[in-house]
């Protein structure tokens, strides 16, 4: 018996806890003896190489460059549920950055409202440097507002898309819309800036620092404020230009209207005065300190710490006031007293010694206008060097603003003029011509009266062109309002489809008649078809000159004249164009649309449905 020779093998039930795997062990029954096989090297290679592929697979997937789509591309499983990510070129977000405009040039404003806080205190005699409670909480609480919104641009930019720069090569581009993207983007750009802008400096110093300081309190206090609202005048100022050039590149306008444009530039320069004002107001509470402080350093008994209102311990030290007189620069004779300079009217005024917040801001506002009109012309400034630059800076930035302003008013109110100057130039060129042909006067005043009425209808649009370059949809739309009911009252037009009203509508055109002219004389071919919207017309005819015969017939808003150019159009074998057997001439300005022969004859050639018999015959009827 060969013992190698054929193998039997026993099938069992096969059942899911005994199948097996490659990773198993199996049991193999050769003849009547079962053995347990351990898996072998091919079956634990391929498990390994399986492992191996998948592993690779997700390393690649990680690896995967960075895609754009386009709006509406992904697929389901790919959007998933998500946030909202906006359009940067959408209508909601271009309003949202011009209120953010505003308020970044409101922000500037209320910033120099804490240089109002220091404030001198006392008489005459008796003079100590304070703090202005009530303007230490009305600017906290407006800058604190202004900060919030700035809050609101920030998480507004984290959901905002931008085009993929390698995607503008043909188009609009594609948008992105991947949050990570947009995040990394903006955190590597304008984040810092926003950042720096919105610290709550000025709060801090009022609220807490200011509190806890030990001491001359309102030196702290000017000191600080100064410090911080110079720090953050930058990032604010800087931020502004970035927005104002997204909002031009989007919109590509700020403003609506030239009005609006130009008193957004006259606020501009009126917020600079009062930026200035504010200075000013500070800077000439620092010039008194100096003054006082020049007069202390010779006196042994004198503590400079003393003359600040939150010493308990402070002296009466009237030689103070006495040693600071305020006098005009131009006056000052001696040359021991202290010259103030360009802060003498501050001071002399006595806004400084006020409380009245109305009293300084206009006071301040008024002095910072007028020495900007002036480029600082009438300033006359002490030797102090930060007087010198600050009387510098006045005139540099009067000269800058001033020349802004007039540009920008003179381009926002020419704007509303370009057509009306254009107007003019027509009329002109005209006269030209008529008087180079020699016309008579009869025609000249009728050429007059048309370009007049033409110009009251359309202010100079031309609307043909308009509506030309809109896209398809849009003009058949704007078609149909315009001319629909009027083309309806047509019998034949009437039992139309959309389709044929649409591309008749397409193709009428805005006409315009003055008083008296005509608009077809009986025996002339009709070359259009009229359909009136405003106006009125006579139609008469003679029936070919037959003595004693006349028919004449007002039309009106809603009428039409020509129709005899449908049968026309109807007749593919036709040629010449029909004669009119009525002469029709305006009554009065009329406004029309027109529909020429050439239009028409293109209309029905293209739809074959007008030649069929039923629809002759209801014009025909």
């Amino acid at each position: 018996m060969n013992l190698k020779g054929d193998k039997f093998v026993r099938f069992q039930d096969w059942r899911s806890e005994e199948s097996f795997s490659s990773e198993q062990g199996c049991s193999i029954e050769d003849g009547f003896y079962a053995r347990k096989v351990k898996p072998t090297f091919n079956a634990v290679w391929d498990n390994i190489r399986r492992g191996w592929e998948m592993g690779s697979e997700r390393i690649r997937s990680l690896k995967k460059p960075l895609r754009f789509y386009p709006r509406g591309a992904r697929s389901v499983k790919e959007q998933g549920p998500k946030k909202k990510i906006l359009d940067p070129q959408g209508s909601f977000l271009q309003n949202w950055n011009k209120i953010f405009m505003l308020v970044c040039v409101l922000a500037v404003a209320i910033d120099p409202l804490f240089f109002y806080i220091p404030w001198v205190n006392g008489t005459d005699k008796d003079k100590c440097l304070d703090l202005d409670h009530k303007m230490e909480a009305a600017a906290c609480v407006l800058r604190t507002f202004i900060d919030v919104v700035y809050i609101l641009r920030i998480a507004f930019q984290f959901r905002t898309g931008f085009i993929a720069p390698s995607s503008r090569v043909f188009g609009r581009g594609e948008l992105v819309e991947d949050p990570k993207v947009i995040a990394k983007k903006y955190l590597t750009s304008h984040f810092i800036i926003d950042i720096l802008a919105i610290l709550p400096l000025p709060q801090v110093v009022v609220i807490i620092i200011l509190p806890s300081v030990d001491g001359p309190v309102s030196l702290a206090a000017k000191n600080l404020l100064e410090f911080v609202i110079f720090s953050q005048y930058i990032p604010r100022f800087v931020r502004i230009y970035p927005l104002f050039k997204e909002i031009t590149r989007t919109s590509g306008i700020l403003t609506e209207t030239a009005w609006v444009g130009a008193v957004f530039n006259l606020f501009l320069y009126m917020l600079a005065s009062h930026i200035i004002g504010a200075f000013w107001y500070l800077f000439s509470i620092e010039r008194e300190d100096a003054c006082w402080r020049e007069v202390c350093k010779d006196r042994s008994v004198c503590d400079s710490t003393y003359w600040y209102c939150g010493n308990h311990r402070r002296e009466n030290y009237t030689f103070l006031t006495e040693s600071c007189p305020f006098i005009q620069p131009d006056q000052i004779q001696n040359s021991s007293v202290f010259n103030f300079g360009i802060f003498t009217d501050a001071l002399d005024s006595g806004v400084v010694e006020s409380t009245y917040f109305p009293r300084k801001f206009f006071y301040c506002f008024w002095w910072g206008l007028r020495n900007l009109s002036s480029l600082g012309q009438n300033l006359k400034t002490s030797t102090f060097i930060g007087e010198i630059l600050f009387a510098i800076f006045i005139s540099i930035a009067g000269l800058v603003l001033f020349a802004l302003l007039i540009g920008n008013m003179q381009k926002y109110l020419e704007s509303t003029t370009v057509r009306i100057e254009e107007m003019r130039v027509k009329r002109r060129d005209a006269e030209q011509w008529m008087s180079h042909r020699m016309l008579p006067d009869n025609l000249k005043e009728r050429i007059r009266r048309h370009e007049q009425y033409r110009w009251q209808e359309t202010r100079g649009v031309e609307e043909r062109g308009l509506i030309r370059n809109l896209p398809k949809d849009l003009r058949r739309d704007i078609n149909r309002h315009l001319c629909l009911d009027l083309i309806k009252k047509v019998p034949i037009f009437e039992k139309m489809d959309e389709q044929i009203l649409d591309a008749v509508c397409d193709r009428l055109k805005a006409t315009l008649y003055t008083k008296d002219s005509y608009v077809v004389r009986e025996g002339d071919p009709v070359d259009e078809m009229l359909f009136i919207m405003r106006g009125n017309l006579l139609s008469v005819t003679t029936n070919g000159g037959r003595t004693g015969f006349f028919n004449a017939v007002s039309l009106k808003a809603g009428d039409f004249c020509g129709e005899g150019l449908l049968t026309w159009a109807l007749d593919p074998q036709s040629s010449n164009l029909p004669i009119s057997t009525r002469t029709v001439q305006a009554l009065s300005e009329v406004e029309a649309f027109a529909l020429e022969a050439e239009d028409l004859k293109t209309v029905a050639s293209q739809f074959r449905r007008l030649h069929h018999k039923d629809i002759q015959h209801t014009f025909r009827a």
